[in-house]
């Protein structure tokens, strides 16, 4: 039976990929130039990408032990962490409609780590096989980005580094569809996606289910 953080996760996931495709577009542009000429793109993006997804769910236990640790040494620790959860669930998707872009400040907190593994990746590329793009998508795994910290908060609420895991497991495979149509060059997907219309129904939902997450944690905290 699928686990309800998974499924909820992977749909977020998927609307999220609205914002993959605006920050990351032109790392995919850059990726398809390491990849040999007359090569099938399709191996390389995959190995890509589940290499990022690695990392996702390398980040997602991490949070959640440490979630397990807050939880277990400050009262109602748990309430805490999913009140912070549901606000940044909130903040991202007033991100992602571009009603407000306070979380790029907490990117470039993240640009202070990211300076010094970017580099790293350098050492794969070009690419001489798939597998040369399986690490290089661990790197990248750990570009700074508003919308991976907001699940991360989620895994961090999950006070579980199983259940971080698979939050931001299904977060990841969520993206996996855009990105992948992104690097084959379906353009009018993206062009499609990236309308205002579309970014306003899928921040509408987000908020929708942040309100959602608050919901229960009121109930958790009145039992």
């Amino acid at each position: 039976m699928l686990d309800v953080n998974f499924i909820s996760a992977l749909l977020i996931g998927l609307a999220g990929g609205v914002h993959c495709v605006g920050m990351c577009g032109g790392i995919v542009g850059a990726f398809s130039f390491s990849i040999p000429k007359s090569a099938n793109i399709l191996p390389y993006t995959l190995a890509y990408n589940f290499g990022r997804i690695f990392s996702y769910a390398i980040a997602g236990c991490v949070t959640g032990s440490l979630g397990k640790i807050f939880s277990n040494q400050v009262h109602q620790g748990l309430i805490i962490l999913q009140l912070l959860s549901a606000l940044f669930l909130a903040l991202l998707a007033l991100y992602i409609s571009g009603w407000w872009n306070g979380l790029t400040r907490i990117e470039k907190i993240g640009h202070i780590i990211w300076k010094k593994i970017q580099p790293w990746s350098k050492k794969f590329i070009p690419f001489k096989s798939p597998l040369y793009a399986l690490p290089y998508g661990v790197i990248w795994g750990w570009l700074p980005c508003g919308l991976v910290y907001s699940i991360l908060t989620w895994s961090l609420a999950s006070g579980s580094s199983i259940q971080g895991a698979i939050i931001m497991l299904g977060f990841g495979l969520g993206t996996l569809p855009i990105m992948i149509l992104t690097a084959l060059g379906f353009t009018k997907i993206q062009a499609t996606i990236q309308q205002a219309g579309v970014r306003n129904i899928i921040s509408l939902l987000l908020l929708l289910f942040a309100g959602f997450q608050l919901f229960k944690t009121m109930q958790l905290s009145i039992h």
